[in-house]
């Protein structure tokens, strides 16, 4: 074998990795190093090298890990599931799942924070909020939230922040007892890390105090029950407490929406728009609130706004609410939403329309009622005097209807004394009858009526009336928008898209595949085990690989996106001192130079936030974090630390950091956001961490799918394994398990397979070469860009680690800004790297793995020429502010007008680079005035005449 050649013969690692070996070695002699372990070598510090290979196996072909994910599949049982509790079996319209859900175009897209290359999924997010303000009642909602339970305790710290001055001191937060079980549980764990305390009763008879700033309610409650919450948001009111509503978009087609009758927020899942059950998620969570509320208001939230010629655009309107930019001021720790989720529950609403959703949403009703109808006539006990698809039935033969029930593959929720059954848009008429056996062993047929009986709650409000939702009904037109909207975004079926920390690698077909298949993909997150052995297989053997990945005793796979992670690894930590009796633990020490949700992390987890110094290398300043943790060492809870750092290098002395926090009581929180660089290489046990988060959605080829769905799961030592999350309804995490921090027992399920099958596939020398050559992908560019822009930070040999940051601020002396740059590269037919971050006026770049070296070339080659671009407005060659930088990125209408008036040349603006006549990417807008959409927020479909 070649020095050099770290291809094994698996046909799958050849497939992930980018650069073929011919091309490694030309690599190797521009980095001025003899072979790929010689990087390596110079690269990551030696003290913290594995000594042993990744234990995770070896890697499996395609076709053989297809077959075994198949084989896996075939274990789970798909019943007809009636088990509801937020959670429905739907149809995703065949249309939507081939063209959104299985179509590289819009799941490989990342979060649309440069706009102009992403108004196509933005318009889709826009027809989400417009959805869901319509259905809802509120004025403005955001573009989804992670799932129910974290959105109810969104809603819950979202009120504690917005207290009036005369109710600073109020602590109560009030929870009816028929809200979801697991939405309970995670609402739990949030209040007691803010001092909130919970108080969970009987709406019907609580009263308030002026203890109370909040209350929260289920409609259609937990078993099924419409109750009419007008008085007691009356009452409530007039105390001063705020009311959060959980409720059921299905539903609100047909019943009168919280909005009208006195909800301050309206939060809930839209899974049943179009999204598979999925064994728990991914699913958007929906959040609609009051207008007053905006500023505080959790997630993101669409605008609409203007670009520079004038034209209508969209945007991520009032940016600077977000944790990244708040820090320990941040009232959220938000960071991934569900961005791909919500477009196709939103596309849901466009493919049906409001006639055809009122239908489906009529005809699930319709059902519920034939069905109650004949139970009462048998002599058995509805507890529900109003419903919408949910009944609880008491007075039945409990241990019959579970008999009859596991005869037909059929699951309904069943307890000691009553049996709750949920309908939903799939169930027929003759499932009806199905169910009627079951609940009752009679054989009859079921009247279904041809009315609906709702009285007065139900729905006169019309909804849905803009065009986008009216317009789309054949397949034919269907097709063609959501085809005219992913032409409008950049995504990696374009072109690498180089987000330093964000880790843009490949999603292998073969990994997303296994994803549409109903055995997995139609699994109720709360079956029964015996139901899910397929699933447990994989989840067990997942956790096994993810442990080995870390150096870790125990995983929990349940935190559903990496901020998620983060606080839940803090409040692990937290009941870990809390066993031990020092509960009092409460400051975390963070280095400057962090992601901006690890503050907001430690915020939500009750923390004190201490930040410490970095060097001018930027590493973190060993004994200003000395001096801190022996400061604060009677209180020292946590560290949280990124390695390698977030300004891309291997700190030399992060043993001697993890020992520092130790040795002052305190335990190590590794952010994983970087694990791209370690797998295989070291990791965060060997590193002296005690827990550690990982983003599967960036290092384990999880998709951003334009924002996400993300993944955070925990690993920890094994002294922190007892404290792992639980599950109110499935046994999960340790012995003393803190509370759910997601409401599914293993958070979105369903994308786990897709980091399953990255290992499998690549198996651990497969892992370990693919570190390597991102490693190498990176200190390759550095090699090509050196000469042209600065390095910030390197290591002691000169290298960088997985990404590198290139420092722009000195352009800004002649009137040039690292925006200019990103807007720029969209005419190259690229997406900017990260901006401003973690360095102000700096461009943060992460190549992958994944990327082949003419990708490399070609963006090293557009970068050159825009640095050439900035020369000639420094010399005076270009006009100060009529040039390509200011002025980019150009759209083809401008270019294609009849007048130009521009100082340059059309073909300057267009065709900067060889190819892209051959092969050009085209923004839809030019660039988007952000100052004029926060001055004047829109957050719902504009007008069609807007566009004229």
């Amino acid at each position: 074998m070649q020095k050099n050649k770290i291809m094994s013969s698996t046909n799958f690692e050849a497939r992930h990795n980018g650069p073929r070996q011919e091309e490694m070695n030309h690599m190797l002699k521009a980095i001025g190093v003899s072979t790929l372990d010689e990087l390596i070598d110079h690269t990551v510090p030696a003290a913290i090298r594995l000594s042993a290979p990744l234990a995770v196996g070896n890697a499996l072909s395609e076709e053989a890990y297809l077959a075994h994910a198949w084989e896996l599949g075939k274990m789970n049982v798909v019943a007809k599931s009636y088990l509801g509790l937020g959670y429905h079996p739907t149809h995703t319209p065949t249309v939507i799942l081939r063209n959104i859900f299985e179509n590289p175009g819009w799941y490989t897209a990342y979060t649309p924070y440069q706009a102009e290359i992403a108004q196509g999924r933005l318009e889709a997010l826009l027809n989400y909020q417009t959805m869901v303000t319509d259905l809802t009642g509120l004025p403005i909602a955001n573009a989804s939230l992670l799932d129910e339970g974290t959105a109810a305790a969104e809603a819950m710290i979202l009120f504690n922040h917005s207290k009036p001055k005369a109710k600073e001191q109020a602590n109560k937060y009030f929870v009816d007892q028929h809200v979801f079980p697991q939405t309970i549980d995670v609402l739990k764990g949030r209040a007691f890390h803010l001092g909130i305390e919970l108080v969970i009763g009987d709406y019907k008879t609580h009263q308030f105090d002026e203890n109370y700033f909040g209350a929260c309610v289920q409609f259609p409650n937990a078993q099924g029950s419409l109750e009419d919450y007008s008085l007691f948001c009356e009452g409530a009111h007039a105390n001063g407490v705020m009311v959060a509503v959980a409720s059921d978009l299905m539903a609100l087609i047909s019943v009168t929406p919280p909005g009208e009758w006195g909800a301050d927020i309206c939060f809930g899942n839209s899974q049943r728009f179009g999204v598979p059950m999925g064994f728990g998620g991914p699913h958007a969570a929906f959040f609609a609130t009051r207008d007053e509320f905006k500023r505080n208001m959790p997630g993101r939230i669409i605008g609409v706004s203007k670009d520079r010629l004038g034209n209508t655009a969209y945007r991520m309107a009032l940016q600077t609410r977000e944790q990244h930019i708040r820090r320990e001021k941040a009232t959220s720790n938000i960071c991934t939403a569900q961005a791909l989720l919500a477009v196709m529950a939103s596309m849901f609403a466009v493919y049906h329309g409001p006639k055809g959703l009122q239908t489906i949403s009529t005809r699930i009703h319709r059902h519920t009622l034939g069905l109650a109808s004949a139970l009462k006539q048998t002599g058995n006990t509805v507890v529900n005097e109003h419903f919408f698809d949910t009944i609880t039935i008491t007075g039945v033969d409990i241990q019959g209807v579970q008999q009859r029930a596991e005869e037909k593959t059929i699951n309904v929720y069943v307890t000691s004394n009553e049996v709750r059954v949920a309908i939903n848009e799939t169930t027929t008429a003759a499932d009806i009858n199905e169910l009627f056996y079951v609940l009752t062993g009679k054989n009859e047929s079921v009247n279904i009526p041809a009315e609906c009986s709702f009285g007065t709650m139900a729905r006169n409000s019309s909804f849905l009336t803009h065009p986008h939702f009216n317009a789309h009904h054949s397949e034919t037109e269907m097709l063609r928008y959501m085809k005219k909207l992913e032409n409008k975004d950049l995504s990696l079926a374009h072109a690498m898209i180089p987000l330093g920390s964000c880790t843009m690698k490949l999603n292998a077909t073969s990994e997303m595949m296994p994803l549409s298949w109903p055995e997995l993909n139609s699994i109720h997150p709360f079956a029964p085990a015996s139901q899910t052995q397929g699933y447990q297989k994989m989840l067990v053997e997942l956790e096994k690989d993810l442990c080995a990945c870390t150096g870790f005793a125990g995983v929990s796979l349940q935190p559903n996106s990496g901020a998620q992670g983060e606080l839940a690894g803090l409040l692990v930590i937290m009941a870990y001192h809390r066993n031990r009796g020092e509960g009092h633990r409460n400051i975390c020490l963070i280095p400057s130079s962090a992601h901006g949700t690890n503050p907001a992390s430690a915020v939500m987890a009750g923390l004190k936030v201490v930040v410490t110094k970095c060097d001018e290398n930027g590493n973190v300043d060993v004994t200003d974090l000395r001096a801190k943790a022996e400061e604060h060492k009677d209180n020292l809870a946590a560290l949280m630390v990124t390695y390698p750092s977030t300004h891309g290098v291997y700190e030399e002395a992060i043993r001697e950091i993890t020992q520092i926090v130790h040795d002052n009581g305190g335990q190590v929180y590794m952010d994983g956001a970087n694990m791209n660089a370690q797998v295989g290489l070291t990791n965060p046990g060997n590193i002296g961490a005690d827990v550690c988060h990982l983003n599967l959605h960036k290092t384990f080829a999880i998709p951003h799918g334009g924002g996400g769905p993300g993944m955070g799961p925990i690993g920890v030592a094994a002294h922190l394994k007892p404290f792992l999350p639980g599950n109110s309804l499935i046994k999960t995490g340790g012995d003393q398990a803190i509370h759910g921090v997601a409401s599914a027992p293993f958070g979105s399920a369903l994308i786990l397979w897709i980091s399953y099958a990255y290992i499998k596939m690549l198996g651990g020398e497969g892992l370990t070469n693919a570190t390597k050559v991102a490693i190498l992908n990176a200190n390759y560019m550095k090699a090509r860009l050196k000469n042209h822009y600065d390095v910030l930070y390197t290591g002691t040999h000169g290298h960088v680690a997985h990404e590198m940051i290139l420092d722009c601020r000195s352009f800004k002396a002649f009137g040039v800004e690292v925006e200019d740059i990103a807007k720029r590269l969209m005419d190259y037919g690229f997406h900017a790297p990260t901006v401003s971050f973690p360095v102000a006026g700096t461009l943060m770049v992460e190549p992958t793995e994944s990327e082949p070296l003419v990708e490399l070339d070609r963006f090293c080659d557009a970068m050159i020429l825009i640095r050439e671009e900035i020369t000639r407005v420094e010399n005076g060659t270009s006009d100060k502010q009529d040039n390509v930088l200011k002025m980019a990125p150009h759209t083809a209408v401008e270019l294609t007008a009849d007048e130009w008036t521009h100082a340059y040349s059309r073909s300057e603006a267009a065709y900067p680079m060889p190819g892209l006549r051959e092969n050009k990417f085209w923004t839809t807008v030019a660039r988007v005035d952000n100052a004029y959409g926060d001055r004047n927020l829109v957050c719902t479909c504009p007008p069609i005449e807007s566009f004229a």
